[in-house]
Formats: structure tokens, sequence, C-alpha cells
């Protein structure tokens, strides 16, 4: 790791992305790399295999946001890769991290695991709350240059649609991250609404708005819309 840190800080730009291109593109030797021998060993493959971990750390790669908003933490493992890609790249962006406070019951509340990765990080802000609503009073008052949302945590069509919905009506020009897009046929029995919730938001919005990068081999998916 240390001479691949060498190498990336010797360039003048960032290697990881060409800011002259039109669309989406990254580096992915380099994050590959990244991915391999940093992220991998502090947070393994579960619930995000290798092509999700790639799409990650190329949206804050890509995007360079100021902020990155995110719920569902999986106790804490996408915070902490946020803030590893963060700090990797070099670049200055606040990481504000929400799960659900203890009175509320669900799935995949991660009970007395929550921000096991991240809690005694400093620069990562903690807070419990609704994911939507504590992100979007953040936004208010932060007044973020340019912003990435993560989205996870939950399946369910109704609250894909509302978080999407919420976002886009407020922060118009958000990057969005959303776990478990994964689409099959009916007779899989896989949950398909987060893919649903999405392919229903696309059609509210214009069409040129995003560019649209999906991991769809298999389970559990990824999907990034990209503000172009």
């Amino acid at each position: 790791m240390k001479n691949f840190t060498n190498r990336f800080l010797n360039k003048k730009q960032s290697p990881t992305v060409n800011l002259d291109c039109q669309y989406f593109e990254v580096n992915n030797w380099l994050i590959s790399e990244f991915i391999l021998e940093k992220i991998v060993p502090l947070v393994g493959i579960h619930p995000y295999p290798l092509n999700e971990l790639m799409l990650m750390v190329a949206a804050v790669c890509r995007v360079r946001p100021t902020h990155i908003f995110e719920w569902g933490t999986h106790f804490g493992k996408s915070a902490r890769i946020f803030y590893e890609t963060v700090k990797f790249i070099k670049i200055k962006s606040e990481v504000h991290s929400i799960d659900l406070p203890d009175s509320v019951k669900h799935q995949e509340h991660p009970g007395s695991q929550r921000g096991e990765l991240v809690k005694n990080i400093k620069s990562i802000k903690l807070y419990r709350g609704d994911g939507l609503t504590m992100a979007l009073k953040l936004c208010r008052q932060l007044k973020p240059t340019t912003s990435l949302f993560f989205l996870d945590g939950d399946h369910q069509y109704r609250s894909i649609k509302r978080e999407l919905t919420g976002i886009i009506q407020n922060i118009p020009k958000a990057h969005i991250l959303i776990h478990d897009t994964f689409n099959q046929s009916k007779k899989s029995g896989y949950n398909t609404g987060p893919y649903r919730a999405v392919k229903t938001f696309l059609t509210t919005v214009p069409k040129k708005r995003y560019q649209i990068i999906s991991t769809m081999t298999g389970l559990p998916g990824m999907t990034l819309l990209y503000n172009k």
C-alpha cells in the first residue's frame, strides 16, 4: 500500500479520474488496487461485493463530493468505505452517517453494533433518526456544493421512492447511490422493490439528467444516478 500511495501522491492531478471527460470515467486499475489493499482488509466483501465496492469508491473519485450523506450503514461499513476513499484521494469531504434510533424496529437495525467501524473516527458525524429527514435537515444547515447520497438498509419500493423523490426535490443536483437494486424474474422470489423504485423515479425526471451505472450481475446490486 505504501508504494501505491506514493505513486498516487506523485501525480500532479489525481490519476483516478480524467476530469476532462464528459461522461463518468475512473481509472479502474488504481481503484482496484486501492480496494484490494485497503478496503477489503477493513470491511470484507459483505454486504458489498467487489463490483459494488468499485462503484462506491468510483463514485467518490468521480463526483468529488463536498458532503456525503448515508444511512442504513451495516455497522458503519459504508461510512468507513467513503471515509477511506476521501482520505485516499485527498479531498475535503464530510461524511454524515445516519442510523435508526433504538426505539424503531427494522429488519436491518444495527442494534448495539451501530457505527461499529466508525465510532472512533471523529471526522465522521453520526446521527440517529430517519435518513431522509435528517439528511435534508443537514443540507439546509451545511449547504453542500456537491453532494453524494447513499441509500441502504431497506428493501421496500415505497421507502426508496420516497427517499429519491425527497432528495431531488430539495437537492436537484445530487448524485445518488442506491443499494439492493438487482432485478430478477418473479420466480426468483427476490425483493425487487429498490429496482422498481429507481425505474419509477426516473420517469419523473428529465431523461438526460442522469448517467445510470449499475452492477447487475447478481445480488445484491447497486445503482449510481450520476447527475450530469
